[in-house]
């Protein structure tokens, strides 16, 4: 049981401590196919990858895979901003991504009412939402997920509650992979079984922030034993997984 590739890595483009050639060079001696440089969405208010920063990226994406053989995919992990399903990566960068992350991160541009309705009920709910929250939240990721091409919801439920089940059967509709995401596993049992039970798509990321992390997924390895997750339905166990931009 070994991951093929690892989909959510960031660098010091955002507030990784690793350079994507470092990056590059960890996930090969970990015996990697292929990796994502996802650093933080171009609205994150403390993080974020600058967009006048794209070109160097992706030529330094070029570089990296010249020189250690390892398959790069430029994205982000960009963030929700409005009830309303938006995130902060416009049209025109939309097209210049090989792979979309999206998750819920607190610190990010966005209009009063989302400051009011999103943003503020999930910083002191403390993951102990009411129903109305909760069903704020799902709602706000269920229109994401038909509004854009969504590879990866990452760190689902993390300091953002949700009804599992809706998300769980759009995940499903829409081809969109659930992170096991290996520093906030934010499931719990009940969850987990019910994620199975909808049959979605999982992948395995580190979310590695400096170099050596990349490719470390030990705690993703005993929640999938644990929890008896079929490993057909992770996609990059022994397996490479389908983007909806990447050809295989």
């Amino acid at each position: 049981m070994e991951i093929q590739g690892d989909y959510h890595t960031h660098t010091v483009y955002s507030h990784g401590k690793g350079t994507i050639l470092e990056n590059a060079k960890s996930a090969k001696e970990k015996g990697l196919k292929e990796i994502a440089i996802t650093d933080h969405g171009f609205g994150h208010l403390l993080f974020a990858v600058k967009r006048n920063k794209i070109n160097e990226i992706k030529e330094n994406i070029k570089i990296a895979e010249k020189g250690t053989g390892i398959k790069i995919y430029f994205g982000v992990e960009a963030n929700f901003t409005s009830i309303n399903g938006d995130i902060d990566v416009s049209e025109k960068e939309l097209e210049q991504l090989d792979i979309l992350l999206v998750g819920h991160h607190r610190f990010v541009k966005s209009k009063f009412v989302d400051k009011f309705k999103l943003f503020l009920p999930n910083m002191f709910c403390r993951n102990r939402a009411s129903k109305k929250i909760k069903e704020r939240n799902t709602n706000t990721i269920l229109k994401a997920m038909d509004k854009y091409p969504i590879d990866i919801l990452t760190h689902l439920n993390f300091q953002m509650p949700t009804n599992i089940r809706q998300i769980a059967k759009k995940a499903k509709q829409t081809s969109t992979y659930i992170e096991l995401n290996e520093q906030k596993m934010c499931f719990s049992a009940e969850e987990i079984k019910i994620l199975i039970e909808e049959k979605v798509m999982f992948v395995i990321n580190s979310d590695a922030h400096c170099p050596q992390k990349v490719g470390v997924v030990n705690k993703s390895y005993e929640t999938i034993k644990k929890f008896d997750i079929p490993l057909e339905q992770v996609a990059n166990l022994n397996k490479l997984p389908i983007f909806k931009k990447i050809k295989r």
